[in-house]
């Protein structure tokens, strides 16, 4: 039974390979690769299914054909007319060239490949014709042609003919065979002269910016480079290095002042130290008025009451009151008679009140020049930019470390350090500090293995 099924499966086989539209296996196929080309089986009611097993491949196909011939010919071929598809190409006779003319060669057939040959135009660019506030500029064009359909000017031209228009002198034409005219830069600038309307400059542009005054002033009086003094030469006079070791004796010891005061200011008295006596004694004196308070209250409610007992009984009667109003008219009376007096005596004191007024002035003027004085002393001194005040560094040699020769004479100081500490002092940049570097993280330090085999 088996062999006549095997012989059975055989026949079919081969009356398959007989059939004229069969497509023969090559004999180098494998098994697994038939296996593999065969069919799968596929639920196609799944839409996920749709994309993934379905064979788009003649759809795709026949797009890129249209493709194509819309980017050879410029539309379909069955579209296109006979005598657009065929020519006949006839081999030119060689032209001859006339005398005086270039012969034309033709172009190369690397240069023919490098040609744009699609006919397809190319897409247009949606953002290369796109403006800023397009719609707004619209409805503004729109509105100014209905307005000047009417007649009407915008207000911004109305404001400009409104303004009176800048005297114009017309200058006289002068002969150029003039050897004594005036010179004309002929790419020079135009002057804006004062006379035109100030609003019509500014709009324009014609007109500077005032530069404020104070730019024009310099920050501090001090020059850029200041000379040393006698005494900080390498081989000074006695008298001069001494007056240049005061200064110097005089700065440090103003430091050392102002930590002194410091150190007091933040030290804690003796004064102010709580003992056990001092406690005790403020604690029963405490005691003590809290009892009289206590014992003295009653005795001011008792004599609140019999004031205010008074007050009502004591009622002002019609002659008082007429009494009183005479009074205070009469006190009124005698102050502006002595007022009045005053002044009559005032007229008498003109020689007095003169020579005072001319005191004063001479005071406030005397004022007024110290006070200029000391505003010129302070723009030699470095002002406060910041949080930090400047710090004056003299470098001074002691009278042991002065060298005896120039070959002995060892340099001292940065130039680099001078012209920075000479722009604090000029008040060009606030006084600094160096910023201090702090770690983060703690360095560790390994041995490497390569290290450790050595040692």
């Amino acid at each position: 039974n088996s062999s006549s099924i095997t012989f059975n499966k055989t026949l079919l086989k081969h009356a398959a390979v007989s059939q004229p539209g069969f497509l023969g296996l090559k004999s180098n196929v494998k098994s697994s690769e038939l296996v593999s080309s065969r069919r799968k089986r596929v639920n196609k009611n799944k839409k996920k299914n749709w994309n993934r097993h379905s064979d788009i491949h003649d759809v795709e196909d026949f797009l890129e054909d249209i493709r194509h011939q819309e980017r050879t010919t410029g539309g379909l071929l069955s579209e296109k007319p006979d005598d657009s598809l065929f020519f006949l190409d006839v081999e030119a006779e060689p032209v001859k060239a006339e005398k005086g003319k270039r012969r034309v060669q033709r172009p190369l057939r690397i240069d023919l490949i490098l040609q744009h040959d699609s006919m397809v135009p190319a897409p247009k660019n949606v953002t290369a014709y796109q403006q800023p506030n397009a719609k707004k500029l619209r409805r503004i064009a729109q509105r100014a042609e209905q307005l000047a359909a009417k007649g009407v000017l915008p207000r911004r031209q109305r404001h400009l003919l409104s303004r009176r228009p800048a005297e114009k002198t017309v200058k006289k034409a002068e002969a150029n065979n003039n050897p004594d005219r005036d010179f004309y830069a002929m790419w020079g600038e135009e002057k804006v002269t004062d006379s035109a309307d100030p609003w019509y400059l500014q709009q324009t542009g014609k007109k500077l910016v005032q530069r404020p005054e104070k730019l024009n002033q310099k920050p501090s009086v001090l020059p850029a480079v200041e000379v040393i003094a006698p005494g900080g030469s390498y081989n000074p006079d006695f008298l001069s290095h001494q007056a240049l070791l005061q200064e110097a004796h005089d700065v440090e010891v103003q430091k050392q002042k102002q930590e002194d005061k410091l150190q007091r200011q933040l030290a804690f008295r003796k004064e102010d130290r709580a003992t056990e006596v001092q406690t005790i004694i403020s604690a029963v004196a405490a005691c003590l008025y809290e009892d009289e308070d206590e014992a003295a209250a009653p005795n001011e409610d008792e004599a609140d009451s019999a004031l205010g007992a008074i007050a009502v009984a004591e009622k002002k009667t019609e002659r008082q009151r007429k009494k009183e109003k005479a009074e205070k008219m009469k006190t009124q009376q005698q102050q502006a008679s002595r007022r009045q007096t005053e002044r009559q005596q005032q007229l008498f004191q003109l020689r007095s009140i003169k020579s005072s007024i001319k005191q004063q002035e001479l005071q406030t003027k005397a004022r007024q020049m110290k006070r200029k004085a000391r505003q010129e002393a302070q723009k030699a001194l470095p002002r406060r930019l910041g949080k930090l005040k400047y710090a004056q560094d003299l470098e001074v040699q002691l009278s042991d470390e002065l060298a005896a020769s120039l070959r002995q004479l060892k340099p001292e100081g940065s130039v680099l350090k001078d012209r920075f500490k000479s722009l604090q002092k000029r008040n060009l940049i606030e006084p600094r500090e160096r910023a201090k570097f702090k770690r983060r993280l703690k360095v560790k330090y390994v041995e490497k293995r390569a290290f450790r085999q050595i040692t």
